[in-house]
């Protein structure tokens, strides 16, 4: 670590000098023609200028990893992100990596998916446009995996106890990471019929890569990690089994019930919810490059997404990609502001307006951003075969609330949408209840599986709750923030019972 007497983190003026500059997309034209990666890595020079636009903060709010409000502030990892910076601007990147991997189990993952709530709340920000962080972040492990660096880190003594960690998406597999360096025997058990959760299935593959999650599933295996996929525990694998076979257990089930819009004509053929649309493409991509067809095809149809946030982007880049005629995306709240609002102050995660790569490859395409501010569905419309053939919608006031509703309809602005397909991206409401219920694991107000703070312990002894099915929907670095501080607390319990004593 470097002492306070040493010369200071990156480049003083560095931050005057040198102005923001992010990673570049190919050309929306030609990547929608294709599942690869959009996003282009930024040469060397550009990434080392800024990491000298670092400003060696008397206290770096980029890395605090706090709610603020209720709204995320800096990196949940807690990244050492000023010091990688600053060994980046030095062309130290093998001591850069190292910083890195103290505190992020995946960086690959976080640096091409996290939305960088680290750059939110980036010193820099108050008055200009923050560092580029992620990149950053993006740049060190790519070449770390390159150089050699990133090597299988098998345990080296075994304890002799046994964890199953249930669900192998970004929580699942951080813990199992860090139980097994530890020492402990871990099997992970997917449902899937491959390993990574959402990381696998949940985001597409121009987002994030399949191989990377691969690697890093070959990597945990040569560390001794026992992967099982196609099976789910509670159907095909008895409870009482698996708490015989396991001194402890870990539920990293996620946040998968998708949240429904309950209104006339939802029971219509053309109506999906996005999780079933994208693990599906996904699948197909993968298994047959989509030769197979077992995938939802909007090639020349008229696609309406509704619901907004990473899902609704998801599912207008993957529309894009397979050609559909149209394409809306409906969401009832107001356009974000283009600054931040009054309410929403630095340190905060900026709540603005943005135009992500969906939003940019519909508009390149079609001539138009496909959003549609405060607008409410309030009937899907069909013919009478039960097909789907638009949807009714209305625009909504939002300074003026209504019977049970922040927002009133605003009279005569109904009319009808044409479309095929419709996908619903209205977020998740909460875990399946049914294995939590065959461990007798008490449910919170929101039906997320209840767990103590920081020690991630169920009610019921040796059983353990970490992630979305813990916290709720969020963000995939909280994910691996709480699976790694949870083996922490998995540990701690193991040598409890170890000890003989009884677990706190």
């Amino acid at each position: 670590m470097r002492h306070l007497e040493e010369s200071p983190l990156g480049k003083p003026t560095g931050f005057m000098e040198f102005e923001r500059q992010t990673a570049k997309k190919r050309d929306a034209r030609a990547r929608v023609q294709d599942f690869d990666e959009f996003e282009s890595r930024m040469p060397v020079d550009l990434l080392q200028q800024q990491g000298a636009r670092c400003m060696n903060c008397g206290i770096p709010f980029c890395h605090t990893g706090g709610m603020i409000g209720n709204m995320a502030s800096g990196c949940p990892l807690n990244n050492l992100i000023p010091e990688w910076n600053d060994l980046v601007y030095r062309d130290s990147w093998a001591a850069a990596y190292d910083r890195l991997d103290q505190t992020n189990p995946f960086p690959e993952f976080t640096g091409r998916v996290c939305p960088a709530p680290c750059e939110g709340s980036c010193c820099l920000g108050v008055n200009e446009p923050p560092v580029t962080i992620k990149a950053i972040e993006c740049e060190i492990i790519d070449r770390a995996w390159e150089a050699g660096l990133v090597q299988p880190l098998p345990p080296t003594q075994e304890l002799g106890q046994s964890v199953a960690v249930i669900g192998s998406g970004p929580a699942g597999l951080a813990c199992a990471q860090g139980l097994r360096r530890r020492g402990y025997a871990v099997t992970v058990y997917e449902r899937d019929d491959r390993v990574g959760g959402l990381l696998m299935y949940g985001i597409p593959n121009m987002k994030l890569d399949k191989t990377l999650v691969e690697r890093r599933v070959q990597q945990m295996t040569a560390e001794g990690v026992v992967f099982v996929t196609g099976v789910e525990v509670g159907r095909d694998l008895p409870v009482e089994q698996l708490r015989a076979e396991h001194d402890a257990i870990v539920l990293a089930i996620g946040s998968t019930r998708p949240g429904d819009l309950k209104i006339p004509g939802r029971e219509l053929s053309g109506v999906h919810f996005a999780m079933e649309y994208l693990t599906g493409n996904t699948q197909s991509l993968l298994n047959s490059r989509f030769a197979d067809r077992r995938f939802i095809d909007p090639r020349d149809k008229h696609v309406v997404v509704i619901g907004g946030g990473d899902t609704g982007n998801d599912c207008l880049g993957t529309s894009m990609r397979h050609g559909c005629r149209s394409l809306i995306n409906l969401e009832i709240v107001p356009q974000p502001p283009q600054e931040r609002a009054a309410n929403n102050p630095w340190p905060q995660w900026p709540r603005i307006f943005r135009v992500d790569y969906g939003h940019e490859e519909a508009a390149t395409i079609f001539g138009h951003d496909p959003r549609q501010f405060a607008v409410q569905t309030v009937e899907f419309c069909g013919n009478e075969a039960g097909v789907l053939t638009g949807l009714r919608v209305q625009q909504v006031d939002w300074t003026r609330p209504g019977p049970g509703a922040p927002f009133s309809p605003v009279e005569g602005s109904e009319r009808v949408l044409p479309a095929d397909l419709v996908f619903l991206a209205l977020g998740f409401t909460g875990p399946e209840p049914k294995l939590a219920q065959d461990l007798g694991l008490q449910l919170d107000g929101r039906g997320n599986v209840e767990a103590k703070m920081d020690v991630y312990s169920t009610n019921v002894p040796g059983v353990f709750s970490v992630g979305d099915c813990r916290r709720g929907q969020s963000l995939v670095v909280w994910a691996m923030r709480e699976g790694r501080d949870a083996a922490l607390a998995v540990q701690r319990y193991l040598q409890q019972v170890a000890a003989g004593q009884p677990a706190a």
